[in-house]
């Protein structure tokens, strides 16, 4: 199934919070095509490829799914998975040296504690030859909540293939992501066998939650390694408004809810402030909200007019946000893959084309003209 786009112009406004000014800007026409290669998912909320280009994708309900040669196999082996609101099985990536290991990671919303509900948990697993084994949870967010916000979750790996893995603030924004005693609302680094690395910024501070990297992030459901620098790059939602592009920075507030550029759904505030010293301002932010998920750098020469950029999906409004760096700031965004459904998760596979994974219809190849 193809569908061809020609890209004519669109208007967009950028908002850059360094400046707090509106700028202007016009798309470059472009003409490509989509391809299902993966039909008839609901909610793959992430997918890798392998190094024989077969695909490991995570459906939202709990399922891994194997694709290899055309046909979708479900893994066994999987831990149980709580399927409450915005969690379930999440993110998936693949250990930077998985040739050598086969190490998949993944994180889901799990049960297990003492409390009722549910919170995110990262797990570390073999896969060989179709088959799951060696099953560890690396990390269990606690305590267990019933609400069902903002579980995150997406995770990277830096050059020293430490892990990094985002929590949501799970709707208690008062309380969690300021807290570095309590889990939620951040994002946390481990060395790949999951214990805690000497370095990370919270260690031996009184009752810290030493897994902490940064803090004061609402809900990230976008993370990648720049290709180009080596710095980890996330997103998150905002409420109504706000939605933030940060670079990653050990030990970072990145400043949730004491300074927003959103408000609440009901249209009230809830900070009157959108900077303050000691917290981080956002490289590029979004005032209406996208709602973000999924992320991906172009660094493929398939596309030449992209190479450089950073892409990232729209949930609310069913496009792509194909964004345009000049000296890490985002200078120009067009939509691109519009309207197809809404956008969970975009990775660039081995074969250096970009695909997206699309709620209620699959995997979407990008093929340039």
């Amino acid at each position: 199934m193809k569908h061809t786009y020609t890209f004519l112009s669109f208007l967009f406004i950028a908002f850059f919070s360094c400046a707090q000014e509106t700028v202007s800007i016009k798309s470059s026409p472009l003409n490509y095509t989509t391809e299902v290669v993966v039909p008839e998912l609901n909610i793959p909320w992430g997918f890798t490829f392998l190094h024989d280009n077969s695909i490991l994708i995570t459906e939202k309900a709990g399922e891994l799914i194997h694709f290899k040669d055309g046909k979708k196999t479900v893994i066994d082996g999987m831990p149980e998975v709580t399927v409450r609101g915005q969690g379930g099985l999440m993110d998936i990536e693949l250990h930077p040296n998985y040739k050598d290991n086969n190490f998949i990671y993944f994180t889901y919303a799990s049960s297990e504690g003492t409390e009722r509900g549910a919170n995110t948990t990262l797990m570390r697993a073999v896969f060989k030859e179709g088959v799951l084994s060696g099953q560890k949870v690396l990390y269990k967010a606690y305590p267990n909540s019933r609400k069902g916000q903002h579980f995150g979750s997406r995770i990277a790996f830096d050059a020293e293939n430490r892990i990094y893995f985002s929590i949501g603030d799970r709707g208690n924004r008062d309380v969690n992501p300021q807290d570095i005693t309590r889990d939620c609302g951040k994002i946390y680094r481990l060395n790949d066998d999951g214990t805690i690395p000497n370095d990370n910024p919270f260690v031996g501070v009184d009752n810290a939650k030493e897994a902490i990297f940064t803090y004061g992030n609402r809900n990230p459901q976008g993370m990648e390694t720049n290709p180009f620098t080596g710095e980890i790059w996330s997103h998150e939602h905002g409420p109504k408004g706000g939605d933030e592009i940060n670079i990653i920075q050990k030990g970072k507030n990145y400043g949730w809810p004491v300074i927003s550029y959103g408000i609440n759904y009901s249209g009230t505030t809830f900070t009157d402030i959108t900077e303050k010293e000691g917290m981080e301002q956002p490289l590029h932010y979004w005032d209406p909200s996208i709602a973000p998920s999924g992320m991906a750098f172009v660094n493929s020469d398939k596309y030449p007019q992209w190479k450089g950029n950073v892409l990232i999906g729209s949930l609310k409004f069913k496009y792509i946000a194909n964004c345009y760096l000049e000296n890490g700031k985002v200078v120009k965004e067009e939509k691109i893959v519009e309207n197809l459904g809404r956008v969970r998760s975009i990775e660039q596979g081995n074969d250096g084309y970009l695909y997206a994974g699309i709620e209620g219809k699959g995997i979407v190849k990008i093929i340039p003209n």
